[in-house]
């Protein structure tokens, strides 16, 4: 079978890719990284104006009807250029509205956050690094407990809150009982807090179901391992650019046997990593029976693989790869987030044994 991206796909990609050139270079990319409890304002808005919220919103609310690969091909440019943006929490907040919401909260909530005009976030750990089997529960409308790594937390407007059973809430940011605590992260272009839940009141998501946690976690997956993929290729550029610069013992290293091994040992490590995400975001819409382990196999191993190359990449580029000037740092922290967000490799690497009947 042959799968190649279509022309308009191609098109969505460039698109990004132009808007991110002009709107996120090294130099303001660092700027963002040294103000990480700003919100991303120009690349948020220039997302939503690109329509990029609203992709895989059904049409019958104002979104755009597309399938997650579309919006997944989308994840690995902004990976590539380690863009600071919001886009991961709300777009699991979308889905879990749009597969675990009723008709009434999703004609309140999706058209708004098709448009941009309410930014959510998603909060499923708690104590302990938990990702998938939280414990909390909605008791009489109320939350009481804390959760953990919540992207972008301090500026949404909606929190999705992931529950005991498969379960989702809804909490509004001016709910009473609401705390929100930021949290010293690597990762400085999606700062994360914990929430502290006393009494909280929220809004159960009513159609909850293992199928809709499944189809929330699915897409977590997918999209960090789209990310991945996009910044493993990025490293591998700044890693041959600098070995083309670099000058030792008169000559450029990249003339020297071992530099150019370690650099073709990435590009042989990162290459296959696109078929992979792009078959997981592609079953996930097409081939439901598969789409858990492909998800599962996809973040498992970009992740790893991702971490795997910024850390070459840092080794490649020397002393100067350590220091905060130096873009590799931003791209090794990046790996660190996706490799632990929502589950580290080989928590996914077991499940794919166990989705497989290993």
């Amino acid at each position: 079978m042959e799968f190649l991206l279509s022309e308009e796909q191609l098109e969505i990609q460039d698109t990004v890719r132009r808007f991110l050139d002009k709107n996120c270079p090294s130099t303001r990319l660092h700027e963002y990284f040294d103000s990480p409890e700003q919100l991303p304002e120009a690349i948020w808005q220039g997302l939503v104006e690109m329509g990029v919220p609203a992709l895989i919103v059904p049409e019958a609310f104002g979104g755009l009807g597309m399938e997650l690969l579309d919006l997944a091909i989308i994840a690995e440019v902004l990976g590539q250029a380690a863009a600071p943006n919001p886009l991961l929490a709300h777009t699991l907040a979308t889905q879990a509205i749009i597969h675990a919401g009723n008709d009434a909260q999703r004609e309140t909530w999706l058209p708004k956050l098709a448009s941009g005009t309410c930014l959510a976030s998603f909060a499923a750990a708690e104590t302990g690094g938990d990702w998938l089997t939280p414990a909390m529960s909605l008791k009489d409308g109320l939350l009481q407990g804390e959760k953990q790594h919540v992207c972008h937390a301090q500026h949404a407007d909606l929190i999705v809150v992931a529950l005991a059973n498969n379960h989702y809430a809804l909490i509004e940011k001016d709910a009473s009982g609401l705390s929100i605590i930021p949290e010293d992260v690597a990762d400085r272009t999606r700062p994360m807090a914990s929430l502290s839940l006393d009494n909280c009141p929220a809004e159960l998501l009513s159609n909850s179901s293992e199928s809709s946690a499944e189809k929330v976690l699915n897409t977590a997956l997918v999209l960090l391992a789209a990310d991945c993929f996009g910044g493993a290729a990025q490293c591998i550029e700044m890693a041959v650019d600098y070995a083309k610069t670099r000058e030792q013992f008169g000559q450029v290293i990249g003339k020297f046997q071992a530099i150019k091994h370690q650099l073709a040992n990435m590009a042989v490590d990162v290459e296959p990593m696109r078929g992979l995400y792009w078959h997981a975001a592609y079953a996930f819409d097409h081939e439901p029976g598969a789409a858990s382990r492909q998800a599962a196999l996809a973040k498992g191993h970009l992740s790893d693989r991702f971490l795997h190359v910024a850390r070459e990449t840092v080794q490649a580029h020397g002393g100067i790869g350590y220091t905060w000037e130096c873009d590799a740092q931003i791209y090794i922290k990046r790996a660190l987030f996706n490799y632990a967000y929502m589950g580290n490799a080989g928590l996914h690497r077991k499940r794919v044994a166990e989705l497989a009947d290993w």
